[in-house]
């Protein structure tokens, strides 16, 4: 029998908000850093995904961003709610000179490792449960994991996360799995007999 894989840490839609609520935009820096929290959030992107974003490669009209070579350097698109849309136009406004859409304040490209530290950083901030487990690729669990509730679609989800094989997608109906399990049964223990 193969070894079971641990279910990744993921946020609460309560834990999404205090993460969230963290960031003081009246700082350039902090803008900047939830722009990428809400797109990692929204959209389920990778660290190195969300660092190598250029401006043209989201069309801030229609909300399509175009990931280019995202794991497996294959290109995949996805789509930006209007309210990190409004987040983003307003970071652009203060963007430092750069090619890249979240560069460092010289305008050099940031590293993954400034996105880690960040991340979790503001989920100890946010008083969040095992803010030490808390990363860039929990933010990604945590977008296919309420994405995979909410549409109960798989393969909506692996196209999403860019996954080339659907049994790595897998993982999200363990975690949804281990919901109904708990649910269904405190649910019978309600009862009398």
């Amino acid at each position: 029998m193969g070894r079971r894989r641990k279910l990744p840490k993921i946020l609460t839609k309560s834990e999404q908000q205090l993460l969230i609520d963290q960031f003081n935009t009246r700082y350039d820096s902090s803008l900047r850093n939830l722009c990428m929290v809400r797109l990692m959030l929204d959209a389920g992107l990778r660290a190195g995904e969300v660092i190598a974003i250029k401006p043209e490669h989201l069309k801030m009209r229609s909300g399509k961003l175009i990931v280019r070579e995202g794991k497996g350097a294959k290109d995949r698109t996805l789509w930006v709610s209007d309210d990190v849309l409004e987040r983003i136009a307003e970071w652009l406004e203060r963007h430092p000179e750069s090619p890249w859409l979240f560069p460092t304040r010289n305008g050099s490209q940031l590293e993954t490792r400034y996105l880690r530290d960040m991340v979790e950083r503001y989920a100890d901030k946010a008083d969040i449960s095992e803010a030490d487990r808390v990363s860039p690729h929990t933010l990604r669990h945590t977008f296919a994991t309420d994405l995979y509730r909410e549409t109960g679609k798989i393969r909506l989800v692996q196209k999403a996360l860019g996954h080339a094989d659907v049994s790595t997608t897998m993982i999200y109906t363990h975690i949804v799995d281990k919901e109904l399990k708990g649910a269904m049964t405190s649910f019978r223990g309600d009862r009398d007999e």
